[in-house]
């Protein structure tokens, strides 16, 4: 009898034809509790898309209004290798073509008639600025010409090779793009200067920067944005190494030296250097 009253009990609770219930609740009840939550959840949506709206009017197309980026900008290299590591052997060409194929593929649209067909010959040694007009954008902005020939003999037009082959390898260094960056005051452009760490610092051997100096020539800033400034070509830096010990691994660094950006710090390894490993083997 007990089991039978439980049982009673719980198709109840389900459906109570008596009083006509589902759950414990009548049919307006429901009703209520639904159109209750229909109304809340409709308000929460439309709070939602009233922020969204307010947020968006605050966005500017071309400019962010918010920049939160480390003070010092990034830097990288061309070719990266696996994991910052260079390693070819110059008597196997299958060990460093893939590096050739890199540097042409990056290089294409350095190329002088790309260049002079979208970009155009800058003053050099001073900034490039295109102010706006108020509420009116000078868009899209102009760019600079940065033609693959200022790299010599890193540009691969004389030697296809870029050094690889003679043991004479060129690394491409690149600063990252930071909207309205000015790299240098008084005149004083930004240049890379690489060397190797300390335990090989006897082992890079002779440099050479392109252009001269290592220089990023302050012509190329401010860098306004993709949308703003679509043709815009980023300088490089390409170093070459003449005599580096050949048979061992070289820890390099390459920095940014400037007299308004601050160094790097040691969260973001990074922010104003870059390091890598070269290996350049000459045994089979």
């Amino acid at each position: 009898m007990a089991k039978d009253a439980e049982k009673s009990t719980w198709k109840d609770f389900i459906w109570n034809s008596r009083t006509r219930e589902f759950c414990g609740r009548t049919g307006s009840s429901w009703g209520l509790i639904l159109l209750f939550y229909l109304v809340f959840y409709i308000f929460l949506a439309g709070m939602f898309c009233l922020t969204m709206y307010v947020m968006l009017q605050t966005l500017d197309d071309y400019k962010p209004t918010w920049q939160d980026r480390l003070g010092t900008p990034g830097m990288m290299i061309r070719p990266r290798g696996k994991a910052m590591e260079i390693t070819y052997n110059t008597t196997n060409t299958e060990t460093w073509d893939m590096y050739i194929k890199t540097l042409d593929n990056f290089l294409s649209s350095y190329n002088n008639s790309l260049q002079a067909e979208k970009n155009e010959e800058c003053t050099p040694d001073q900034y490039f600025v295109q102010a706006d007009s108020g509420d009116v954008k000078n868009n899209p902005k102009r760019s600079c010409q940065f033609n693959r020939t200022i790299l010599e003999k890193c540009s691969g037009l004389d030697d296809h090779t870029y050094g690889y082959q003679a043991g004479k390898p060129c690394i491409i260094i690149k600063l990252n793009r930071v909207i309205g960056m000015l790299p240098g005051k008084d005149g004083q452009a930004p240049f890379v200067t690489c060397g190797a760490k300390k335990e090989d610092s006897d082992k890079i051997g002779e440099v050479e920067y392109y252009p001269e100096n290592g220089t990023f020539n302050l012509m190329y800033y401010p860098y306004y944005g993709k949308k703003a400034q679509v043709n815009y070509s980023q300088p490089l830096v390409a170093i070459k190494f003449l005599n580096i010990t050949l048979n061992e691994d070289i820890n390099i660094e390459c920095r940014i030296i400037s007299n308004n950006i601050p160094p790097g710090t040691l969260r973001d390894k990074f922010a104003g250097k870059v390091s890598f490993k070269l290996r350049i083997n000459t045994k089979g």
